[in-house]
């Protein structure tokens, strides 16, 4: 049985402010960002600090804090789709292999728990 396609294998880019990769939220169904407690991105072992990442969903952009306010339908993160995360990290990426660990933490409110899913990935630049 293949294995689900959690990342976009053409969506890694860097830059020299930082690098941005695509990833499908863990969940069974379409979410409004105000319930996506925690993106937690680690690269080739270096933990990301949170005010270093943001969210790109629609052509929108937002920190991990502002996520937490977004209610409007027109950013839902929906089920099948890639969102654009971004990192901010000085130098970005160097040429090379990488490995990749993303956590993700949705809190929906008709859950009694967080649903909570790590997905890691090996990719070049």
């Amino acid at each position: 049985m293949a294995a689900r396609q959690y990342y976009d294998p053409n969506g890694f880019t860097t830059c020299d402010k930082g690098f941005s990769f695509k990833i499908k939220a863990q969940y069974y169904r379409g979410f409004t960002l105000s319930i996506l407690r925690e993106l937690n991105v680690e690269i080739d072992g270096e933990e990301i600090p949170r005010d270093d990442v943001s969210i790109t969903v629609n052509g929108e952009t937002f920190t991990m804090e502002e996520a937490r306010t977004v209610v409007d339908s027109d950013y839902r993160w929906e089920f099948g789709e890639f969102a654009k995360v971004n990192v901010k990290k000085e130098g970005g990426l160097k040429a090379g292999n990488h490995h990749l660990k993303v956590f993700q933490k949705i809190a929906p409110s008709y859950m009694p728990f967080p649903v909570e899913a790590t997905c890691e990935t090996d990719f070049s630049i």
